[in-house]
């Protein structure tokens, strides 16, 4: 990468927008653990902050490739365009950030890059854009059926046991051939919130490997770095962020949106992040958010309530459709300023 005033604009404002995504995702990967009080505020943000920083590092090269190199078909876009896509993207995210609502970055990030790119007249690869819809589309109903499978399977095991609990709690020396499940539900329900902290472990992972390309992409786009690189530098801005801004977004989720007991909670993160992870497999990335409350109304619809505050839903749904329009707008008309 060389030193000119362009490239270093550009590798402050991706920067900066990794900033943001590390504060925008504490939510989507710790919200439930802090919510059930699993864990306390500061080490929840260090565990997004550590575990964000790795995967951008480690597992996100297929994804920066997908951004940077396989949606637009122009050997070299210029610094000037990167430039407008990643700071469109950054100043959307500040802006959903300060509004403490949770919307999907990766989607605001690829219409930026669209509309800059109609409007600077590149070609696009409308074939990774369909199939980059078609991911965002499966992903959410793969969420919401995993939930609600993944839900009723943990109730059938432990609900014999949790039944039994109160009963084994009164019996200080139970005799010869008593039954040893009551015993077994004392210590499953002891390590359900060690089990959620360890899925929201894996959840920020993800949340590395699947989101720094909205950052770092660009970088790619303007053929500045490699991808790997691009992981690493845009995981440091993770990193950042989720220590420093991280904790409007988590208390919104864990406060304000979710409703949901250990079992339920344990359901939903995982499947948030087992989704995300097979996406990124595939090279391919999608929205934490979008996949986390689909998991929440699966594991509702297994239970036959309501998991997710409808007037939070609400604004999220809202903030889901402003922001890819609201990022193709932007960038379109920053690219014919800047040109």
């Amino acid at each position: 990468m060389s030193g000119g005033p362009e490239e270093a604009i550009l590798l402050a404002v991706a920067l900066l927008f990794a900033w943001n995504l590390g504060a925008h995702y504490t939510g989507a990967t710790m919200g439930m653990p802090y919510a059930s009080r699993s864990i306390s505020l500061w080490p929840a943000l260090a565990i997004v902050a550590i575990f964000s920083l790795l995967g951008a590092t480690f597992a996100s090269g297929k994804v920066e490739a997908t951004v940077g190199l396989r949606l637009i078909a122009a050997r070299e876009v210029s610094i000037v365009t990167a430039i407008v896509i990643v700071s469109c993207g950054c100043a959307l995210t500040m802006a959903f950030n300060y509004l403490r609502l949770p919307t999907s970055t990766i989607q605001i990030l690829v219409f930026c890059l669209l509309g800059a790119a109609v409007s600077a007249g590149l070609a696009v690869r409308w074939m990774t854009l369909v199939e980059l819809l078609i991911a965002w589309l499966c992903a959410p109903l793969a969420a919401a059926l995993m939930g609600f499978v993944l839900t009723r399977a943990i109730d059938r095991v432990l609900a014999p046991w949790a039944e039994a609990a109160p009963a084994a709690r009164q019996l200080e020396h139970p005799g010869e051939g008593q039954p040893e499940r009551p015993a077994l539900a004392g210590a499953a329900l002891r390590a359900a919130p060690v089990a959620l902290v360890a899925v929201g472990v894996c959840a920020s992972f993800a949340m590395g490997s699947n989101d720094v390309a909205n950052a770092t992409g660009a970088l790619l786009l303007a053929h500045l770095v490699s991808p790997e690189a691009a992981g690493a530098i845009g995981g440091a801005g993770l990193f950042l962020g989720a220590l420093t801004w991280g904790r409007r977004i988590l208390e919104r989720v864990a406060f304000d949106v979710v409703r949901m007991d250990l079992a339920m909670a344990s359901a939903a993160q995982g499947v948030q992040a087992l989704v995300v992870i097979l996406a990124v497999s595939q090279g391919l990335f999608t929205s934490m958010n979008q996949a986390l409350v689909a998991a929440m109304a699966g594991t509702g619809a297994a239970r036959g309530r309501q998991t997710v505050d409808r007037a939070q839903l609400a604004g999220i749904l809202r903030g889901w459709l402003i922001g890819p329009a609201a990022g193709f707008a932007l960038a379109y008309l920053a690219e014919l300023l800047a040109r």
